[in-house]
């Protein structure tokens, strides 16, 4: 039983780092300032997806249910509905900035490659908000993920696990996981974002490119497979 708990600690990291997980964390690390606020994003939604896990898991443990099918497939259906506003959410803060991309060369026959961002132009200076909000966003994306995910979760737990006390405690200790899991990835997502917006404005606005139309890209995949099958 030792063993069964540590794994599913081990299994929750895991868990993390699936691709609807990272792609959701990853857009949502576009809107942060700091890495400690990107960690704050991911500790949030592996807090929200504990709790609707662990809220389902212990329905069905306590009452011996079943999760049919066809209300699953809503529910990762929902998911993908929420991928494609959370990459579109990407792209639009993005247009918004009407940032474009561009070379010029010097006379010296330099090239040199730049993004730039127009908005507010007509200032000379530019103030951000560093106050510690409670990112709710990233615990609601953590809270639907929780719902989409449950099924698996607790399939596993009742096929492997005796008692309803050690199903809820190894649903815990995975939740914990995906906590720390999350957390660790959001660390390497920041990283980089951070890193780029400091002096290299094209390579940041590219990573912010590419995380929003991959997001965007596989919500449109997960909406379409899961809409097919509800005819």
């Amino acid at each position: 039983m030792i063993t069964l708990l540590i794994l599913g600690f081990l299994i929750g990291m895991r868990h993390a780092l699936e691709a609807d997980h990272v792609a959701a964390v990853a857009s949502l690390a576009t809107r942060s300032q700091t890495i400690g606020e990107t960690v704050r994003q991911g500790v949030a939604w592996g807090a929200g997806h504990t709790l609707t896990l662990f809220l389902f898991g212990s329905m069905v443990l306590m009452l011996d249910l079943t999760m049919p099918e066809i209300f699953v497939n809503y529910l990762e259906f929902g998911v993908g509905l929420m991928l494609i506003g959370l990459g579109a959410d990407v792209l639009w803060r993005m247009a918004h900035k009407r940032i474009h991309f561009h070379s010029h060369c010097h006379t010296d026959g330099t090239v040199h490659f730049h993004a730039h961002a127009h908005i507010g132009k007509t200032h000379d200076f530019h103030h951000h908000d560093h106050h510690h909000r409670f990112p709710a966003r990233a615990l609601i994306v953590g809270l639907m993920h929780g719902m989409a995910g449950s099924a698996a979760l607790i399939l596993l737990t009742l096929n492997t696990i005796p008692s309803t006390w050690m199903g809820l405690v190894y649903m815990a200790l995975f939740g914990i996981g995906s906590m720390a899991g999350m957390a660790a990835l959001s660390a390497a997502i920041a990283l980089p974002l951070r890193g780029s917006s400091r002096g290299l404005t094209w390579l940041h606005h590219g990573l912010q490119g590419v995380i929003g139309f991959a997001t965007l890209s596989l919500g449109l995949h997960i909406s379409w497979t899961h809409a097919i099958s509800f005819s």
